[in-house]
């Protein structure tokens, strides 16, 4: 994951207030932003941070702002004791007032009650009511948050506690927990999907914890390094943003765990919110500076086959079988960097260690039963991570190294360019092969117990995806440009190209065939056959069989490619071996039984009878044992077996044309009589000169 600065604002100085960003609310639409800055609340648009509005309700420095759940009103408050009501167009509606300074406002997300907090008591202000009522703190208030059903109020204490309040009764405090140190910010996560309430607590012992309505703590205490001054929970309620002392915001998981550091600012970090249905976060720091970041979450996967490994929620990896589409979720309760998968074994790197998984049952193709056998302790840095059956491959730019599972250094390689893609080849035990695609053009093969590489090919563009055939002897390579080439590894020849390629996958099982997308459109190519198209959104990774494995954004589809164009263009060359394959990858039966009755006919009966046995059509299975019978007999007539097998097939003018050809007309005219066609059969004997059948008379 990375960020980048989205836009940023520092608003310039007004008399009578130093420009701190005390607060920060977005519009639950997030199509605005608004701030507590110094004396004034202003409004931007939170797209491009144009400032829409300036207001200047209040008379000291405003200290929080809040928007109520429907969109319609947010609210501010500040050290002039005052809250003002404003609706979404910025126009002051109502003010309220408390004896002590405001130090935070929520507004209920049910009820669209407001709750605004002092030095001394809190108060619950609703449209209908015609009266603020208030409710003694025993310290002061430096934080609120309502759950997301609204019943339950969070008050967060400068004496260290907090206390958590029933809308119902808000005068008697339900809950109180401890903390020992200020309680400077807190949230409820915003999930429906939660099995409960959770509150999010950040105090001033520099630590972050997790609680639920009943005061349980919900694991331990988290130790952030610095004092925090705001948390604040994404809208889906997976992760949390934390910002304080340290002069930055970082990004955690609901469960505690730091994943990154999304930004720093030059000042203490006052607040900061992520943007509602966005991956944007806005920080307000110390010196009035306001700053939206942009969170960039890359997709960290491995695939090998038909095994598919990709993170879910930073901290956690799925396996998924491409085939079966069987799913397990492995929680590695840390930040997931990066994973590799290669047969039974899966890789996974954390901050401060790699993790060796291997199937419980490997001989088993179905299996998903992953259980940690090695791992590495140490922090390893790289740009690729690999996996084989006994090595960890670290790509470093323009080297690659070689380690064994306790982490010791066994090999190393020095590239003559950056590495662009390494893909696993496989090979024994110990012993696999690695292809290296760089970005001076150039193709290499290593293996982990070689100290050797050898460049395959080389071209004048960079590499940007490449695969090998399945029988080793042809390479397809996609470049910068977006342009596939295939060449012949034995002779080194370029033997296709085509435009409009981001990636290529060879079929797994089949040596002619190959699939490619780009520009919205996936392209199979078979043998020298013309391209099949078809339009296809996302990147090809794999290709099995008749199915193949696109990556759309983060999301893996399985898409079920049809044979049998590919199965005509081979029956149509009367190439029946290679049709016979092609018809495995899977056709329809009715495919299967056109292979089987044109195989038969070029009396490729061993193809005829595997294809009719697809079919379970025991007729044609006996036939087929007829004819190698027949043709097993010394002085056999193979265009007398072809002409009896058309007439078995129906195809009775064509076996009488065959068998007139072959001077046996008397034996079309019997086919006919046998099926009691007697005009055919007469108008064939005229036609052969017998003349008049009295016969034919006799038998009709």
């Amino acid at each position: 994951m990375r960020t980048v600065v989205a836009w940023t604002d520092r608003p310039r100085d007004h008399p009578g207030a130093k420009n701190i960003v005390y607060d920060i609310a977005f519009k639950p639409d997030g199509t605005q932003l608004v701030a507590a800055v110094g004396m004034r609340v202003l409004v931007y648009d939170a797209v491009d941070g144009d400032l829409l509005h300036s207001l200047k309700g209040h008379k000291e420095a405003v200290y929080c702002v809040a928007y109520s759940r429907d969109g319609k009103r947010f609210a501010s408050g500040g050290a002039d004791k005052q809250v003002i009501i404003w609706t979404h167009k910025a126009e002051g509606i109502l003010k309220y007032a408390h004896t002590e300074p405001i130090q935070a406002l929520a507004y209920n997300p049910a009820t669209h009650q407001l709750a605004s907090a002092t030095h001394s008591d809190f108060g619950l202000w609703s449209a209908e009511a015609k009266s603020v009522p208030k409710h003694k703190l025993p310290a002061r208030a430096c934080c609120l948050s309502w759950t997301t059903d609204g019943q339950y109020l969070a008050l967060g204490l400068f004496n260290g506690t907090v206390s958590i309040r029933d809308r119902t009764r808000p005068e008697v405090e339900k809950v109180r927990i401890d903390r020992g140190a200020p309680v400077w910010s807190l949230a409820w996560n915003p999930s429906r999907e939660e099995a409960y309430d959770v509150l999010a607590v950040a105090c001033w012992d520099q630590t972050l914890s997790f609680y639920q309505v009943s005061g349980r703590q919900v694991g331990r205490d988290k130790d952030l390094g610095a004092d925090p001054c705001c948390v604040s929970y994404f809208s889906n309620g997976e992760y949390v943003v934390v910002g304080g002392s340290d002069q930055a915001a970082s990004l955690w998981t609901k469960d505690g765990v730091k994943l990154t550091e999304i930004g720093k600012v030059d000042d203490w970090a006052w607040c900061c919110r992520p943007r509602p249905r966005h991956n944007f976060v806005a920080v307000g720091s110390n010196d009035g500076t306001i700053t939206m970041f942009q969170l960039q979450f890359n997709t960290v996967h491995g695939l090998y086959q038909d095994r598919y490994a990709y993170r879910d929620y930073m901290t956690d990896v799925i396996v998924q079988h491409l085939m079966t589409d069987e799913k397990v979720r492995i929680k590695c309760r840390d930040y997931v960097k990066k994973i590799s998968v290669y047969k039974d074994r899966l890789a996974v790197q954390l901050p401060e260690r790699v993790l060796i998984y291997d199937l419980a049952h490997p001989d088993d193709a179905n299996d998903m039963s992953y259980r940690p056998c090695e791992r590495i302790n140490r922090s390893l840095e790289c740009n690729l991570l690999v996996v084989t059956s006994a090595h960890v491959i670290l790509c470093h730019e323009r080297t690659l190294q070689a380690l064994d599972y306790q982490g010791s250094l066994l090999r190393e390689w020095v590239m003559e360019a950056t590495i662009r893609y390494i893909k696993v080849i496989g090979g024994d035990r110990g012993r696999e092969g690695l292809l290296v695609g760089l970005e001076s053009g150039a193709v290499v093969k290593l293996f982990v117990d070689n100290p050797f590489p050898m460049q395959l090919i080389k071209q004048e563009t960079a590499v940007r995806c490449l695969d090998l055939s399945p029988s080793r002897r042809r390479l397809a390579v996609v470049d910068e440009h977006a342009t596939v080439m295939v060449y012949n590894l034995d002779t080194g020849a370029l033997e296709m190209t085509e435009k409009h390629a981001n990636s290529v996958a060879w079929n797994t099982e089949l040596d002619d065939m190959l699939c490619f997308s780009g520009s919205g459109t996936l392209s199979i190519k078979t043998a020298d056959f013309p391209l099949h198209q078809q339009k296809l959104q996302g990147f090809v990774v794999g290709f099995k069989g008749s199915k193949i494995f696109c990556l759309h954004y983060v999301e893996m589809k399985t898409v079920d490619v049809p044979q049998s164009a590919s199965l005509y263009q081979y029956l149509e060359k009367k190439d029946f071996a290679a049709a016979y394959k092609i018809a495995c990858l899977g056709v329809t039966d009715t495919d299967w039984r056109q292979l089987g009755m044109e195989a038969l006919l070029a009396l490729e009966t061993t193809v005829a009878r595997q294809a009719f046995v697809r079919v379970k059509d025991l007729r044609f299975i006996d036939l087929c044992r007829t004819v190698e019978a027949q043709r097993r007999q010394p002085g056999h007539d193979d265009n007398q077996i072809i002409a009896d097998i058309l007439a078995y097939q129906g195809r009775y003018p064509e076996a009488a044309r065959l068998f007139t050809k072959m001077g046996k007309v008397e034996r079309a005219i019997q086919m006919y009589t046998d099926l009691h066609q007697w005009d055919e059969a007469r108008q064939l004997s005229g036609a052969a000169g017998l003349g008049p059948r009295s016969d034919l008379d006799k038998r009709q």
